[in-house]
């Protein structure tokens, strides 16, 4: 077998990763029964230390856990473990890496992960910091893509939705350039354009990509259709929430009259309006397969970073 390049690793950024390793990744998602059925984590311990709200990141991480055979410990939002009582981010990191034998962590702020994975001797997993980061979401995004197309490279994409705020649009627009896209349109509200470090990344790769405000003039182009919510709870002025609120929304009759057949629309989740609910039971959706194979490829990351 090859060397593996996640053992015993952090998971930080999806940029610091390479093609070959997401590649390694996606093809032991594809064999996730097989290590379901190995129980490859037996008597290992995964801490979920999750500080912000979630549930397909937490539960998907836990499901994946207990199906390789690793028993969970958990802690879901501050007012539930002593944080809430002045314990510091590096006391609560350096309990749980006393206890675990991997943590993964969820913060409202940016750079928790990192720091967290300094304290650690275990390897840090990061389920989402601020707005920066959420890695394992653009992976299990690639991998449905690629599922859904056979491959990820030549197809043409739009990241439509909040790319200033939304930590899993500036991740999966980061794991593209790990490969060869045809296109990407990032289309936003002028106030929620992708971050000044996601453009300079871009820039620095000579990513093909078009900063564009309507969906409905590049969407006869697209293959995939990545659409985001706005991030309510990171805008720090309502005022500025309110006046983008439902600034962008997809709909059954707009896919009909201007996308391409075979077009897939992917989200993160959860969504409030910007996805209308008529689309569910159409061909475009797919972001229930997408949160479903997170699961599969939460299984290949955790025996990979612990067993494999």
């Amino acid at each position: 077998m090859p060397d593996n390049p996640f053992r015993g690793r952090d998971v930080i950024s999806i940029l610091d990763f390479t093609r070959e390793d997401l590649e390694e990744l996606f093809s032991h998602a594809d064999r996730s029964k097989e290590l379901i059925r190995r129980r490859s984590l037996e008597g290992r311990i995964v801490a979920l230390a999750f500080f912000e709200p979630s549930t397909r990141t937490r539960m998907s991480f836990e499901a994946a856990a207990k199906r390789l055979g690793a028993a969970t410990i958990s802690i879901s939002g501050e007012e539930a473990i002593s944080v809430a009582k002045g314990e510091n981010l590096a006391d609560t990191i350096a309990m749980l890496d006393s206890y675990a034998d991997a943590i993964v962590i969820r913060h409202k702020y940016e750079g928790a992960a990192l720091y967290a994975s300094e304290i650690a001797e275990a390897p840090v997993i990061n389920g989402g910091d601020g707005r920066q980061h959420h890695p394992t979401q653009a992976m299990l995004d690639l991998y449905t893509v690629r599922k859904l197309f056979g491959r990820i490279d030549g197809l043409v994409y739009g990241v439509l939705g909040d790319l200033r705020y939304g930590r899993a649009a500036s991740s999966f627009i980061l794991g593209l350039t790990l490969f060869k896209p045809r296109h990407v349109y990032l289309i936003s509200p002028p106030q929620l354009r992708a971050r000044s470090e996601v453009i300079e990344v871009l820039e620095s790769r000579g990513f093909e990509y078009n900063e564009v405000e309507s969906l409905t003039e590049v969407l006869p182009e697209l293959d995939v259709l990545y659409v985001t919510r706005i991030q309510k709870e990171r805008i720090p002025d309502p005022r500025e929430y309110e006046a983008l609120k439902g600034s962008y929304r997809v709909t059954i009759d707009l896919l009909k009259s201007k996308a391409r057949e075979g077009l897939k629309i992917l989200h993160p989740l959860p969504r409030v309006d910007e996805i209308d609910f008529s689309v569910d039971a159409s061909p475009y959706q797919a972001y229930y397969l997408q949160a479903r194979l997170g699961v599969d490829v939460r299984i290949a990351l955790l025996h990979l970073v612990l067993a494999g």
